[in-house]
C-alpha cells in the first residue's frame, strides 16, 4: 500500500484576514485527512508544527515514500492584498507523476471550490517542496487566505477539503477511497496453502504477503469482495471469501 509525507503548512506567521495562521488551518485539515487516509489503507508520515520547510524536506528525503504532499494556503503579493482568489496546484517540471497528482488534485478541487475555473495545476523550480524532495511532489495553495471569501470558504468547509484531497490520494494510487469505518477482528480460513494479501482489490495485484490458516489479522475496511486487513503490520487487500469474522 502506498506511504506519502504529509506536510502541512509550519507558517504560524501567516494571519488569515479573519483570525488564525496558515499553519492553524493547514494541520486541521491534515488532522480530518487522517480518518480517511487510515480508511483507504495510505500509510503517511506527517511534520510537526515545530518543524520548517527545510527539516520537513530533510525528514521526507531520509524516508521512501510514494508522494509528498504539501498543504498550505497562499496570500497575495504587496499591492493586491485581499484581491486574489484561486487554488494553485504545484508540481517540479519533468516530473510525470508529480504531475499526474497535481492535475488529479485540480481536477477534484475544482467539484469543491467555488470558482472552478481559478484552480489550476501550474509547474515551479523555485519552491523548496518541490524542487529539493526525492520523492514526486504536490505543494498545495488551497485559496488565498488574505482574501474574506478565499479564508471564509477554507474554514468553513474542513472536512470537504479533507475528503477531496484523500479521494485524489486515491485516484493517483487507483486504490478504493472508503470511509472511515470501525475496525473489527478475522481469521484467515484456508483449506490449502496461505491467504494472499495483495497490493490492490484485483486478482493481478502485486502479492505484499501471505498469511497461514488460523492466522489472526485486523479488517479495517471493505470493498465488494475485499477486505482491506493489517496483517502484522501489513497493509493490504484479500478475498473476504478467506476470511472469518469474529
Amino acid at each position: 500500500m502506498p506511504i506519502i509525507y504529509l506536510s502541512p503548512s509550519t507558517q504560524d506567521k501567516n494571519m488569515y484576514v479573519s483570525g488564525g495562521t496558515e499553519e492553524q488551518y493547514a494541520n486541521l485539515i491534515a488532522d480530518k485527512m487522517v480518518p480517511f487516509l487510515d480508511a483507504s489503507g495510505i500509510r503517511y508520515t506527517r511534520n510537526t508544527p515545530s518543524m520548517t520547510a527545510a527539516s520537513s524536506i530533510a525528514a521526507s528525503n531520509a524516508g521512501t515514500y510514494d508522494l509528498h504532499l504539501a498543504i498550505h494556503s497562499n496570500a497575495s503579493p504587496e499591492g493586491s492584498y485581499g484581491k486574489t482568489r484561486g487554488s494553485l496546484v504545484f508540481y517540479y517540471p519533468g516530473s510525470r507523476k508529480g504531475q499526474k497528482a497535481a492535475e488529479i488534485f485540480a481536477n477534484n478541487l475544482r467539484s469543491i471550490y467555488p470558482l472552478p475555473d481559478k484552480v489550476r495545476a501550474v509547474s515551479t523550480t523555485t519552491i523548496g517542496e518541490v524542487r529539493r524532495v526525492r520523492a514526486p511532489s504536490v505543494f498545495l495553495e488551497l485559496a488565498y487566505h488574505d482574501n474574506p471569501d478565499d479564508a471564509a470558504w477554507i474554514k468553513n468547509n474542513l472536512d470537504e477539503i479533507a475528503r477531496n484531497l484523500v479521494l485524489s490520494l486515491t485516484e493517483y494510487f487507483q486504490i478504493p477511497f472508503l470511509a472511515p469505518t470501525p475496525a473489527r477482528s478475522g481469521t484467515v480460513d484456508v483449506n490449502w496453502g496461505s491467504l494472499n494479501i495483495r497490493s490492490r482489490p484485483n486478482l493481478q495485484a502485486p502479492i505484499l504477503t501471505q498469511a497461514p490458516d488460523n492466522a489472526a489479522l485486523t479488517i479495517l475496511n471493505q470493498w465488494q469482495n475485499w477486505f482491506l486487513v493489517d496483517y502484522q503490520g501489513v497493509i493490504g487487500y484479500a478475498s473476504r471469501d478467506f476470511i472469518t469474522v469474529n
